[in-house]
């Protein structure tokens, strides 16, 4: 009977490794958005509502942060409010926009960091506090990568 493959056997390239780990966080959290009967946040909507729990992220922050144009920002910022995860208002000095947290918002949101929680105590046990470490580093080092390179 041959042996079974592991992920670490079939899976080789960082990329791949990447890939394949990218949802470990999203089931999470969709799983604590369940838990609290929230079921349409929209993708990317959680990144938008932790910028805001956190109030860590301008406006044009978070766009780079999402990958995303201006116009599909404000378009997606309007599904945010039609579905009332957050308010908006507009300064009427200068027409800029800011946005708040709802409580739906801050129900989303803490769903989002349980859910993170969740993976980061799994992880620490999975793997050493250096194994940790050097992960932290090599992603860290991917994203000063990615800032080097053009955009197209």
């Amino acid at each position: 009977m041959p042996a079974t493959r592991s992920l670490a056997d079939t899976y080789v390239s960082i990329a791949e490794l990447m890939r394949l780990a990218r949802g470990s966080y999203k089931r999470a959290i969709d799983a604590e958005y369940a838990v609290r009967g929230i079921d349409d946040v929209p993708a990317p909507g959680g990144y938008v509502l932790a910028y805001l729990a956190n109030g860590e992220e301008s406006i044009p922050e978070m766009i780079e942060g999402l990958g995303i144009k201006k116009p599909e920002y404000a378009e997606f910022m309007d599904r945010l409010v039609l579905r009332g995860f957050i308010t908006r208002d507009i300064d009427p000095n200068d027409g800029k926009a800011s946005f708040a947290l709802t409580e739906r918002g801050y129900a989303a949101a803490e769903a989002i960091f349980a859910g993170g929680r969740i993976v980061d105590k799994q992880l620490e046990r999975k793997v050493s506090a250096d194994d940790i470490d050097g992960l932290r580093r090599g992603l860290l080092a991917l994203a000063e990568i990615k800032q080097s390179l053009p955009q197209p």
